[in-house]
């Protein structure tokens, strides 16, 4: 699940984090026009759920800032679910462009 990072917290949920700006796909994600932020990865995760994994959508919070993208549930499952698809992206150049295209193919638009 490189580049993320999955954590039990004291009430017995689990966050799950990606550090922005120092993924593998930061510099592709410039050349398309966008900020490497975690605001830019809430709107690949959106993208995600929506395409790939439906099942998980409503299942975790998000709590996206300049400098990560936090995803938290009680349901350590759908973290490391969301988390298997979210590396992926990060770390494979063609899937972001992929996915992005869709987004825009489809008039997202990504608030970063």
């Amino acid at each position: 699940m490189e580049p993320l990072t999955l954590l039990e917290v004291d009430d017995g949920g689990f966050v799950l984090t990606l550090e922005a700006g120092v993924t593998a796909v930061d510099d592709a994600i410039v050349a398309l026009g966008h900020e490497p932020n975690g605001y830019f990865w809430e709107g690949i995760v959106t993208q995600l759920v929506e395409h790939d994994a439906p099942e998980l959508a409503d299942r975790f919070d998000s709590d996206p800032e300049a400098g990560a993208y936090v995803a938290i549930s009680e349901d350590r499952d759908v973290l490391e679910r969301l988390g298997a698809l979210l590396a992926r992206v990060a770390n494979d150049e063609e899937r972001l462009r992929e996915l992005v295209a869709t987004a825009k193919e489809e008039g997202f638009t990504f608030d970063d």
